[in-house]
């Protein structure tokens, strides 16, 4: 019989938690390092006969399984040789006063399930409970004793466990209907496509031997299929027990939902659910209101248990929706119902964030390695630079001058609160000077600024203490943004830059840290799960994402090819069209006749990407003075999600009045859309996508330079060469596509660019002249 384990405080907070969703509800508000500190610290005062860190355990036995419960008391006092008294150390910014019931039930309830255990293990018939409560704003020590009786106890623990082992059973007997459910699952199509098999094979291989897998299969493949279909097989042969989908867009998201829906149809039991983001799923009558009138939050915890049995009795495939229905029905946040719900699920379908940025990681799932559970990683190279930015942070000192300029008039209220943030501008005022003196508006530097990160972190400790009795939104915004700098610099180290900007007119400095190379850490985040499983349609060159993505040297690489016949898709370049930025205005002529050319070699739809908006401008506005008849979409900046249906509505396949779109490479529209047959017939890109120059990307170019890499080709070449290669993806959708891509730019044709060419594409043709362009458009389209 396999033996399971649960945490005494897990336990106690699952079955007791009761009352509001309320931060200063739900116990301490410091950070674990503090608390440990002012644990030593009362621990160091008690007597000898005070035994501290005491472990204890018992086991049960819940669905056929044997559990341990586990735990940690803070100190047992004894006295003539026996036990008699367990004590428990809680600490917050709170007055012992201001606890809620709800509150004091949760600590002492672990007390409680301690004091059961050392009775019955040494045959007690009563105890003594002391909750030692430390208010850190005021370093107050707070101690409440009750007396606690074996019957009591014995009465507590017993109705604890059996609510317990009720939600296992209830757990087990959705696992087990999943199981039978996965092993009678069928591939859901008569057959597979062209290596289809062979991906689904590599996965399950992947998953059954503990490994990392990085995949490259292009459009067509089948990739969500192939990737969950073999993982939910697992599942039911119970090599995994919990499935993780990775996306990093809402478009991905959906397609893995209309998977589960699938499966579901042809048979599969297993509950599947789509976290979203806590902006856009919050109910709009959260919306600015105080925590302590939201009715969603009030008494939250008194109402989630019936809903999560609701929702998971009745319901399989959690999407946002259903959520949001199941709760609205309890009047429960949907966005923590979600969360707290994810616990009984199958897959979860969710954000790279909660995996790997460490500010909202899904503490509930990756504290610590479980080998059951299995992350799929959808189109993961977006991963690249979405780590990086996860690992980046930046601190303003003006938004610190603006708070202290609106608490200066306060100064009996905010004395204390001015004077710190006073000890935090100095700091500024430190690094400003030389930045000052030598006339310096940007320096990137290699070292950490310790002196002002320890200033900064004695503020925000300061901040998370005042903020509890004032909790204003001005000084918050400005907390979590130190708190944010702060969490980050916790992981500086050789693959980190700081960077100083100063504005000399406005007297303001930026300090920012970055992350240049997130390998490390993202191999760190992969360990926590038992089986890792990267794909995208364009992952080239493997070697250089298995390296920037944390793969290991036992890391299994595969590349699918194309499922579709090359004749399908014209990949021209013509090499007589220059691109660089100093050649650009000369070969503009040469630019518009070929787009030209293009959309008259077949009447269509035809989407045009470039490197920038300013370039975009520029071509557009010559392209319609010199064709005005053409009908263009043109993507704008910042748009919003009706924006882009507008955009991509242009696109119809009655060809009534075909449209030629206008879009930036690497933006929202050159990966994640589908525009199938006809209502999309070719792509243009113009340039080689490279970033412009950056400081950033410049100290990222030296970092891969001195360890003897090609630092441009990691900088600048390889992020730029992926962007061509999504864009041109959405040319081939499907088996019955035809269409071309038009690589405009004489550089396409180097061996620096036609060495990360797909197989696929090994039969592009360079264009020498205008008149051949137009007569391999006419010849490709005469025989489709």
């Amino acid at each position: 019989m396999n033996r399971k384990s649960v945490g005494i405080r897990q336990m106690v907070e699952f079955v007791l938690r009761g009352g509001d969703l309320d931060p200063a509800s739900t116990g301490s508000q410091n950070t674990a390092l503090e608390g440990a500190r002012i644990h030593r610290k009362l621990q160091k005062e008690w007597e000898k006969t005070t035994k501290k860190e005491v472990y204890l355990k018992t086991e049960f036995e819940a669905a056929q399984e044997k559990w341990l419960l586990h735990g940690r008391a803070d100190a047992l006092h004894m006295k003539d040789d026996k036990y008699d008294e367990v004590r428990e150390i809680k600490t917050s910014a709170l007055k012992f006063e201001d606890l809620s019931q709800n509150t004091l039930t949760l600590y002492f309830g672990q007390a409680k399930v301690y004091a059961y255990l050392l009775m019955e293990q040494n045959d007690l018939e009563q105890l003594k409970l002391s909750l030692y409560y430390f208010q850190t704003t005021t370093e107050k020590l707070t101690i409440k004793t009750i007396d606690y009786t074996k019957d009591e106890a014995t009465e507590f623990f017993e109705n604890l466990l059996k609510e317990f082992t009720w939600w296992i059973e209830f757990k087990a007997e959705l696992r087990s209907k999943r199981n039978i459910s996965c092993q009678k699952l069928s591939f859901p199509f008569p057959q597979y496509r062209q290596n289809q098999h062979e991906l689904s094979a590599a996965v399950y291989k992947t998953i059954y031997s503990h490994k990392r897998l990085f995949v490259e299969a292009p459009t067509g493949t089948g990739k969500t299929i192939s990737t969950l279909f073999p993982t939910i097989k697992a599942l039911g042969e119970k090599r995994a027990e919990r499935i993780f989908y990775f996306t990093a867009k809402q478009s991905t998201r959906r397609v893995a939902e209309e998977t589960c829906a699938l499966l579901k149809d042809n048979g599969l039991y297993m509950h599947s659910i789509t976290l979203t983001a806590k902006d856009k799923i919050t109910f709009a009558e959260e919306q600015d209101i105080a925590d302590t009138e939201n009715p969603y939050f009030l008494g939250y915890y008194d109402r989630i248990k019936p809903a999560m049995k609701d929702i998971l009795t009745n319901e399989t495939l959690l999407t946002r929706e259903v959520i949001e229905k199941y709760a609205a029905k309890h009047t429960v946040d949907p966005f923590e119902f979600s969360l707290d719900v994810s616990l009984f699920c199958d897959t979860i379908i969710c954000d790279y964030n909660y995996l790997f940025d460490p500010l909202v990681y899904l503490q509930r799932f990756f504290s610590e390695k479980d080998p059951g559970n299995i992350f799929l990683i959808d189109e993961a190279h977006n991963l690249v630079q979405r780590a990086r930015l996860m690992y980046t942070k930046e601190i303003s000192s003006t938004q610190l001058d603006k708070l202290i300029e609106t608490y200066s008039p306060q100064t009996k209220k905010a004395s204390r609160l001015l004077d710190k943030m006073e000890q935090l501008r100095e700091q500024f005022q430190i690094l400003k000077e030389p930045m000052r003196n030598y006339r310096q508006d940007s320096l990137i530097v290699e070292e950490e600024f310790e002196g002002f990160k320890n200033k900064l972190q004695h503020f925000t400790d300061f901040i998370n203490d005042w903020l509890q009795e004032h909790p204003e939104d001005e000084v918050l915004d400005y907390f979590f943004q130190c708190h944010s700098y702060l969490k980050i610099s916790e992981f500086y180290g050789p693959e980190f830059r700081t960077k100083l900007t100063y504005e000399q007119d406005q007297d303001e400095l930026r300090l920012k840290i970055f992350c240049i190379d997130p390998s490390e850490l993202i191999d760190q985040q992969l360990q926590l799960g038992g089986g890792s499983i990267l794909f995208s349609a364009t992952l080239s060159p493997l070697g250089y994402y298995q390296e920037i993505l944390g793969g290991k040297d036992s890391s299994l690489a595969y590349r699918l090819p194309s499922p579709f016949s090359p004749a399908n898709l014209a990949i021209l370049v013509p090499v007589y069209i220059q691109t660089t930025y100093k050649k650009r205005a000369e070969n503009q002529a040469n630019i518009l006749q070929a787009l030209k050319m293009m959309t008259s070699a077949k009447k269509g739809n035809y989407l045009v990407f470039l490197p920038s908006y300013s370039y975009l401008t520029t071509i557009v506005t010559a392209f319609c003075q010199e064709y005005p008849e053409q009908k263009v979409a043109v993507q704008k900046n910042e748009m919003d999600a009706k924006q882009r249906e507008q955009f991509l509505a242009n696109f119809q396949s009655d060809l009534v009045e075909p449209v030629l779109g206008f879009a930036v490479l690497g933006g929202i529209f050159s990966e994640g859309i589908d525009l199938k047959g006809d209502r999309l017939s070719g792509v243009a890109i113009i340039s080689v996508g490279l970033p412009p120059n950056d400081p950033e990307l410049d100290t990222l170019k030296e970092y891969y330079s001195h360890q003897g890499k090609d630092g441009f080709q990691y900088a600048y070449q390889l992020p730029g060469i992926n962007n061509v290669f999504q864009a041109a993806g959405r040319v081939i959708r499907d088996e019955q596509d035809h269409g071309v891509v038009m690589l405009i730019d004489a550089r396409f044709n180097q061996r620096r660019y036609t060495s990360f060419y797909p197989p696929h594409w090994q039969n592009y043709h360079a264009v020498y002249s205008s008149t051949e362009l137009k007569t391999i458009l006419a010849n490709f389209w005469k025989h489709k």
